[in-house]
């Protein structure tokens, strides 16, 4: 998956991807099943049997996955595919129109779906609203931010940014190896805004950065960092979040994540549905199910990795929300900002200091 294919979240599960322990049922292209059956082309969330059995055996209908790594992939799948193949997606939030440019996704009908019960910050409208119609509806949420270890870290500390670079966590903290989250960090640290990152804001980006690395004991992807976190190599990750810490909980109830004074990164996925599906009725029944308490719930407790639900009515255990930290959202909607999004040089450039920060001393 290509960095410039305008699709930034889609890394982050590319990555969780790599730490999942999930068994997809893996459907080959070309040898689809027969209409009556469901096809979904999905993230490594959607592949729990917890999730797929309820509604296949309330609907007496097979769901056959198909597993994606970044919406550039996805995209692939469906083109080399034929018109009718697939009837469900999941994709980035903010990529819904590069499906919809495509020609590839059907309106959905606002009055079937729990819109009212989702949470407002994450109805995402400015991407899954084009030309006025709802392409995509946001199912499953999370934030690129602290993942701490409660039990050796002042938890006090992990509210405020400055703390990734102070010298009382040096040799203490990972960094997770993915550019655009973690510069996004880096900029609220500075009080600068994701969405209007500029080149001119790079100087002072890279100094934070490298004020970071220096503290840092490594620099790592998901399955590094979190394991670093895990077994006490380090006590910060900077750039987890509920979806590194929260699926690790019931074992390592130490871990959890803060939403610091200065804010944190927004990640969120959408489904959309095929405009050429032949079973458009099923479709929509499974996004229903998705988006009900019940399909929130289980989506959101995955086997291969936890987020928050998008709708505020799911039906989480008290536990569960404990975990996820579900009561305190709407201050931490209030604090998150978006990916960072920059256009095509800009985005090179901060690839270029990325790769400057990891090879610094």
């Amino acid at each position: 998956m290509s960095v410039k294919s305008g699709n930034p979240l889609s890394i982050l599960k590319l990555h969780l991807h790599a730490a999942c322990a999930a068994t997809a049922l893996l459907l080959g292209v070309g040898s689809l099943a027969q209409a009556a059956d469901l096809n979904a082309l999905i993230w490594c969330d959607h592949s729990d049997p917890a999730l797929l059995q309820p509604f296949e055996e309330a609907n007496n209908v097979k769901v056959n996955v198909k597993e994606f790594e970044g919406t550039g992939a996805g995209l692939a799948i469906v083109e080399q595919s034929q018109p009718g193949d697939w009837d469900v997606m999941v994709i980035d939030s903010i990529d819904v129109p590069r499906g919809v440019e495509k020609g590839l996704f059907e309106p959905l009908p606002e009055d079937k779906l729990p819109f009212a019960d989702l949470f407002p910050q994450v109805k995402m409208d400015g991407s899954t609203v084009v030309g006025g119609k709802r392409y995509g509806i946001t199912e499953k949420f999370g934030y690129n931010t602290i993942g701490f270890n409660k039990t050796k870290v002042d938890p006090a500390d992990m509210q405020s940014l400055a703390s990734l670079t102070s010298d009382k966590y040096k040799g203490k903290v990972a960094i997770y190896d993915y550019y655009l989250p973690v510069i996004g960090m880096a900029a609220l640290a500075i009080g600068k805004k994701t969405a209007e990152l500029t080149e001119a804001d790079l100087p002072a980006l890279k100094e934070e950065l490298l004020k970071m690395k220096a503290n840092a004991k490594l620099v790592g992807e998901v399955t590094a960092s979190q394991t670093a976190l895990a077994t006490g190599e380090v006590d910060i990750l900077v750039g987890g979040g509920e979806w590194v810490t929260a699926g690790l909980a019931k074992e390592n109830p130490a871990l959890d994540f803060s939403i610091p004074k200065e804010g944190a990164v927004l990640w969120s996925q959408s489904l959309a549905m095929f405009k050429d599906s032949k079973n458009k009725d099923m479709a929509l029944k499974f996004i229903q199910y998705i988006m009900s308490p019940e399909g929130q719930a289980r989506l959101a407790t995955s086997s291969c990795y936890w987020g928050m639900p998008a709708n505020t009515k799911a039906a989480l255990t008290d536990d569960q929300k404990k975990v996820l930290r579900f009561d305190e959202q709407p201050g931490f909607l209030a604090r998150a900002q978006a990916y960072p999004a920059p256009n095509g040089d800009l985005n090179k450039k901060m690839q270029d200091m990325w790769t400057e920060m990891l090879q610094a001393k």
